[in-house]
């Protein structure tokens, strides 16, 4: 095989001009170039974002799988409230006369029972699929909770690893100052004491990283080891969003108020349908007598039936529909209300803990990191003592703990307030 850097002979000869050889080189250049860009390509790992996670959980979630398979007993409950009547056959044989006889028995439905009975099979057709869009929007609101929490993770393990080394610095830094006789070996154990504690700590987060992607593959339904790395960080906020637009969605997508209004409509053709039952059906019988001599062999016969409406005329079940109506109606009222009350909750919730990951990000890191920074320098010139720098340490973890759980706590609202307003809120 050809070395890529070095031409032979034969392509080299003495009388190619500069130009050519120039051509050649820059030749050479590009296929060097393309084939490691092609193999720092491979070498890529592919990250999910969000997006792509919540459109796998739609697809590959166990119970949104099972909440779908229900969806052909609906429609199956619509082929049910299709069928007809079957004739009924009856054959007979009897002594007396005439001694044979065979009565074909058709009932027959009058009025539009069989249209009312389908428009109800139909509206709970349609209260399943309201069903499985609103599993759909817990099962987004668990995965959108479930991604930000694997990034908490990480963002908790990558500050736990940052604290340990600078817990070793310092340990370096009080060794050195102990060689020299400045401390005494107190500070050398205290300092050695804290690498150890943060030690155990990077460690122990490292598992919760583990189960938190568990948790995660388990909502998209795949094995943890097969989960690739997510792309983003926790620190990425989606921008602010309108109030009044909010309560609007909600008005239409939200998942209460679908519900509710649908078993409305579900109960009002079911009222139309008791209201129509009260029509009799008509039953028609048709056959022949057989063997009735000296009279006749074969004589034909038939026979009207008609159930008459005089003691039950579904009075009970139609008051029963009517009372049920207006309770559906006082519960959209009140779903309405609870709605616009619970967007507004949801969404001042969210502007507080917007505010509160301001506060922590522009303010009190800072000022902790500074204060950081400026214990390690006094103890480094001999001005404190190692107590001080390892308690300067602590609060500047204490507060970028807390601001990383403020920011998992501001997305946890914002995928409540999704789930409340029933509409994608962002990616």
């Amino acid at each position: 095989m050809l070395n890529p850097l070095v031409l032979p002979m034969r392509f080299c000869p003495t009388t190619l001009t500069t130009a050519r050889i120039g051509v050649l080189k820059t030749t050479l250049v590009v296929l060097l170039c393309a084939a490691s860009g092609q193999r720092a390509s491979g070498q890529q790992t592919v990250k999910l974002t969000l997006e792509e996670v919540l459109r796998l959980a739609n697809q590959n979630n166990l119970d949104l799988a099972a909440a779908r398979a229900k969806r052909a007993a609906a429609l199956a409950g619509i082929a049910i409230a299709k069928e007809r009547p079957n004739p009924t056959v009856s054959v007979g044989a009897s002594r007396d006369l005439p001694h044979e006889n065979v009565l074909l028995d058709q009932p027959f439905e009058l009025g539009l029972k069989r249209a009312k009975r389908i428009e109800v099979a139909r509206g709970e057709s349609a209260l399943n699929v309201i069903e499985i869009d609103i599993l759909a929007r817990q099962i987004r609101h668990k995965t959108r909770d479930a991604f930000y929490r694997v990034l908490l993770s990480r963002a908790q393990s990558d500050q736990a690893a940052d604290a340990l080394k600078l817990a070793q610095r310092l340990q370096q830094i009080a060794h050195d100052r102990f060689a020299v006789g400045d401390v005494a070996q107190l500070e050398v154990l205290q300092a050695d004491l804290e690498v150890a504690r943060a030690d155990v700590d990077y460690k122990v987060l490292l598992q919760e990283q583990r189960t938190a992607r568990s948790e995660l593959a388990t909502l998209l339904n795949q094995p943890e080891a097969s989960l690739p790395e997510l792309e983003g960080t926790i620190a990425d906020l989606p921008p602010a969003l309108e109030q009044n637009a909010l309560v609007e969605k909600a008005h239409s997508s939200s998942p209460e108020i679908q519900r509710t209004t649908q078993e409305r409509t579900i109960e009002a053709s079911r009222l139309s349908l008791l209201k129509w039952q009260r029509v009799p059906n008509l039953d028609i019988q048709a056959g022949v007598d057989l063997n009735s001599p000296p009279d006749f062999q074969v004589g034909g016969r038939g026979q009207v039936g008609i159930t008459l409406p005089i003691f039950s005329r579904n009075q009970g079940e139609i008051a029963q529909s009517n009372a049920n109506l207006k309770v559906l109606d006082l519960s959209l009222q009140a779903a309405r209300r609870n709605v616009e009350g619970a967007v507004e909750a949801a969404y001042l919730d969210v502007a507080a803990k917007r505010t509160q990951v301001e506060l922590y990000r522009d303010n009190l890191v800072p000022a902790t990191l500074k204060l950081e920074a400026m214990a390690e320098e006094s103890y480094q010139a001999g001005k404190s003592n190692v107590l001080n720098v390892i308690d300067a340490q602590r609060r500047t973890s204490d507060i970028k703990r807390a601001y990383l759980d403020s920011l998992f706590n501001f997305h946890s609202a914002f995928a409540s307030l999704e789930e409340i307003v029933g509409e994608p809120l962002g990616p």
